[in-house]
C-alpha cells in the first residue's frame, strides 16, 4: 500500500508478468517517488485501475496518466465523474460485477456502498494467490462477503472510531454521512466482521483508510486483535494496521 488513509490512496500490485496501481489519491511526485522507494520503475506499471472518483482515489490519476499512457480500468460512471481536462485517456470501461484480465491477473470487481457514483472493490487472483482490496463501504454486504472467500490477503477498511467521531471536529451533518449506510466502516464493524465472518484463507489481514481525526492506529490495533482473538484467529491470521501517511511493507507471497 503506498498510501491508506483519508487524505490519499494507493495500492501497488504486481506478478512475475504484470504491474498494476490501484487508485492515484497522491500527487504523482508522491507516487513516483513512493514506487521507487520500493524499487518499482513507473514505467512498467500495465494499467490503472480506480476505484471510485473521491479526490483521495484520483487526485493524482490525471498528471500520472499522461506521464504513463497506461490503460485505465474504470467503470463508465465513475470515469464521467472525473475531470479529464483537455486529454483524452486510454479508458477501458468495465460495469460493476464483472471480472477482467489485466496480463495475468484476474480482476474481480464488484459494487460497494459509498456516497459515489459508482463505487467498487477488487479481488486479484494470479498464481494461486487471491488478494481483496476493500475500502469506502458503510458495511459488509453479502456479495462482499462472497468475494471475499479464499481470500490470502486481504486490505480493508477501518476507518473511524464512533467516539471519537461522535465528539470530534466535523460538523453533525458529516458526522451522519460518514456512519451512515454509504459511509465508511467504523473499527465496530470491522471488529464484528472478524468476530463472524473472516475467512479461515486470510493469513494476513491489513486495516487501513483510518480517518486522520477520528481514529488512531493503536485504537484500530486493539480493537481488531481482541475480535481476533475471540474469533480463534490470533495466531492463523497476521494484523497489520496501514499507518496514515506512510506506505506499508511489501507483501511477499
Amino acid at each position: 500500500m503506498l498510501a491508506s488513509s483519508s487524505s490519499g490512496n494507493s495500492t501497488f500490485i504486481r506478478t512475475e508478468r504484470t504491474c498494476i496501481l490501484v487508485d492515484a489519491g497522491l500527487s504523482k511526485r508522491d507516487i513516483l517517488a513512493r514506487l521507487d522507494a520500493v524499487g518499482e520503475a513507473p514505467e512498467t506499471l500495465d494499467a490503472i485501475l480506480v476505484t471510485h472518483e473521491h479526490s483521495d482515489h484520483v487526485s493524482g490519476l490525471v498528471a500520472l496518466a499522461k506521464q504513463l499512457n497506461v490503460p485505465i480500468f474504470i467503470t463508465r460512471l465513475t470515469a464521467s465523474g472525473i475531470p479529464w481536462g483537455e486529454f483524452t485517456p486510454t479508458l477501458d470501461c468495465f460495469q460493476a460485477g464483472m471480472t477482467f484480465s489485466v496480463g495475468d491477473i484476474e480482476v474481480d470487481s464488484f459494487t460497494i456502498p459509498h456516497d459515489a457514483i459508482d463505487p467498487v472493490g477488487f479481488c486479484f487472483r494470479a498464481e494461486g494467490i487471491k488478494i481483496g482490496l476493500v475500502t469506502d463501504l458503510g458495511y459488509l454486504t453479502g456479495s462482499i462477503k462472497f468475494h471475499l472467500r479464499g481470500t490470502d490477503l486481504l486490505m480493508l477498511e477501518s476507518n473511524h472510531d464512533l467516539e471519537m467521531l461522535k465528539v470530534g471536529p466535523y460538523p453533525w451533518s458529516v458526522k451522519q454521512r460518514v456512519m451512515g449506510r454509504k459511509g465508511h466502516l467504523s473499527n465496530d464493524l470491522v471488529s464484528d466482521f472478524i468476530k463472524s465472518d473472516l475467512d479461515s484463507s486470510i493469513s494476513t489481514l491489513v486495516l487501513g483508510h483510518l480517518s486522520e481525526h477520528n481514529n488512531h492506529p493503536e485504537i484500530v490495533r486493539t480493537t481488531a486483535a481482541r475480535a481476533l482473538d475471540r474469533a480463534g484467529r490470533s495466531l492463523f491470521t497476521r494484523l497489520v494496521v496501514a499507518e496514515p501517511k506512510q506506505q506499508t511493507e511489501v507483501f511477499t507471497y
